[in-house]
């Protein structure tokens, strides 16, 4: 029969060489506490099933194995064999070499991020992106916050609480994770204005809209991830400005993916770039960092300095204010296109640019070496809520497993986890996401779990 008097005490357990490694190396309290959840566990399998109690080398391995699970990260870098580009569910944006660098000078010691080091006094945070955002879109001043939507909801928190906005019902979008358009404004305290209808919107619709409400202002919402089609038509962007300005109020434009190159120059749609929203006079310009600019998760407010300093010194923005790593990470990444070289240095330009030759060439590659599977024609996507349903040729390694849904896990669960897609179920790996360094290690597991799927 089962004695759970064998179960040894705890303070027997820690004179234990090898559980004195153990409390050296994860510390001492939190590896007492694996040893109680550990002997919990023992004492319930010896009560309820009958369990022998094992052996103190048996209970050390399993308190090793609980503080493992524990201290086991749960965000993990992973490959992305997908093909699409900005991943939101895998982190969206890579960064650049000169971008991690930044981040890492920026992580490793103490920085200049409230201090003048002309004055030597205290300095302002927002002067450090502020300064390369100016520069770069010809702007007075620039503002950097934690993500877009922080952005849109600071911006008419601090210019149009308790006044009126005046949005064309074909731009009350809903973006993912239910950030609402109406909803925002809600919560910002300001009034929406409707104008217009589902699909269709007019200027004399804005300039009634101004004319018989007192509207603080003007906001024009991107679509990003929809496309409006059929019977519908809006007004230019530089018309609605100039409508807006005849009226002394500015105009606010929430571009969401926030482009700096033309995305048509790659067989893509035009996705409305942050340079053509100042040329048309917005006063006010609010994009992401992390999607078509390609740098980390962060929400850029560029425009006018008057309107800036408004929204700078409100109190939310101390709440949705972003810290040294991303102010960091956002110069060097702005600082790309400053030096015209985005196209080289950006992860997310240099796949989006990438010859379908040298798709093709890695996929035949990844065929030969696995042995298996055929290059098929298929598509890539830019994702990320960025110029939806427009596609990218690309080439696949196109797998047929026995069991495609388990043969997908398996890569998963690989170190590192490789993620690819389903389709018609065949397991499909798009070449354009996996960076050139990866490669060896997507092959081993590849290898490993086609393997496993034969057996």
């Amino acid at each position: 029969m089962p004695d759970l008097s064998l179960l040894p005490s705890l303070d027997q357990l820690t004179k234990a060489p090898k559980m004195a490694k153990l409390l050296e190396h994860y510390g001492r309290p939190l590896s007492l506490e694996a040893a109680r959840a550990v002997f919990d566990a023992i004492r319930a399998d010896y009560i309820h099933h009958n369990v022998p109690v094992p052996d103190q080398a048996e209970i050390i391995a399993r308190v090793k194995t609980q503080l493992d699970i524990w201290l086991k990260p749960s965000l993990v870098p992973v490959i992305n064999a997908t093909g699409v580009i900005l991943h939101t569910n895998l982190g969206r944006s890579p960064l650049s070499h000169e971008t991690r660098q930044a981040i890492t000078a920026a992580a490793e010691g103490y920085t200049n991020l409230e201090f003048n080091l002309t004055s030597g006094k205290r300095g302002k945070r927002a002067a450090h992106a502020s300064r390369t955002l100016a520069q770069l879109m010809g702007v007075e001043a620039g503002y950097v916050v934690n993500n877009n939507a922080g952005a849109v909801l600071l911006t008419l928190s601090a210019l149009a609480s308790r006044k009126k906005v005046l949005v064309s019902r074909t731009q009350l979008v809903e973006i993912g994770g239910g950030f609402r358009i109406p909803d925002v404004m809600r919560q910002s305290g300001a009034k929406l204005i409707e104008i217009g209808t589902t699909n269709r919107v007019h200027l004399y619709d804005y300039e009634a809209g101004l004319e018989n409400e007192d509207i603080a202002l003007v906001m024009v919402a991107h679509h990003s991830n929809f496309k409006l089609i059929g019977f519908h038509s809006e007004p230019d962007l530089a018309e609605i400005v100039a409508a807006a300005h005849r009226h002394g109020v500015p105009v606010l434009h929430d571009l969401g993916s926030g482009a700096l190159l033309d995305t048509a120059h790659y067989g893509l749609a035009h996705e409305p770039m942050v340079q053509e929203s100042v040329a048309a006079g917005c006063d006010l310009v609010c994009f992401s960092g992390d999607k078509l600019i390609g740098g980390p998760q962060a929400g850029i407010i560029i425009g006018r300095q008057n309107l800036i300093k408004r929204i700078r010194v409100h109190p939310l923005a101390r709440a949705l204010r972003c810290g040294k790593l991303t102010l960091a990470g956002v110069t060097a990444t702005l600082s790309h296109y400053l030096k015209d070289e985005a196209v080289s240095k950006i992860p997310i330009w240099i796949m989006i640019a990438k010859p379908l030759a040298d798709i093709q060439i890695t996929a035949e590659n990844w065929r030969q070496f696995l042995g298996a599977g055929e290059v098929i024609a298929g598509c890539s996507t830019v994702g990320g809520g960025s110029l939806p349903t427009e596609e990218m040729p690309t080439s696949l390694l196109a797998l047929d497993p026995p069991k495609p849904e388990a043969f997908t896990a398996a890569l998963r669960n690989a170190h590192p986890p490789v993620i690819a897609r389903i389709e018609d179920d065949r397991v499909l790996l798009d070449p354009r996401t996996v960076f050139p360094e990866q490669e060896g290690a997507l092959l081993r597991n590849l290898a490993d779990a086609w393997a496993a799927a034969q057996a």
